[in-house]
């Protein structure tokens, strides 16, 4: 078990810090034991410890959503927005797994 397997990438994510949008084609990365979100130019929205993050699958989520919460702020973090592939489900389960592996909490 080493920490490339849980390292994580994704893009395309619509990153939503409620009530608004923030960006439709962020980046979600878990990379060297930090999980950081992007927007689609790769500014920094948010960055934290892996371990320090909680993320979950809430019942409003649907299947290619999550939840996450860094530094005390909620993110919603829908996977493929722009290309609605159904590998985006999977990819969801994928973050999870991820978070939980490097450390962080799983709601």
């Amino acid at each position: 078990m080493g920490m490339a397997e849980t390292e994580f990438s994704a893009t395309g994510v619509r990153i939503e810090r409620w009530p608004r949008s923030l960006t439709r084609a962020g980046q979600v990365l878990i990379k060297d034991g930090r999980l950081a979100l992007l927007t689609s130019y790769g500014r920094v929205i948010e960055s934290a410890p892996v371990r320090a993050v909680r993320a979950g699958k809430p019942w409003f989520a649907g299947d290619d959503s999550t939840v996450a919460t860094l530094n005390g702020r909620r993110y919603r973090l829908t996977m493929g927005q722009r290309t609605h592939r159904p590998e985006s489900r999977a990819l969801a389960g994928r973050f999870l797994e991820a978070v939980r592996g490097a450390g962080g909490t799983r709601d």
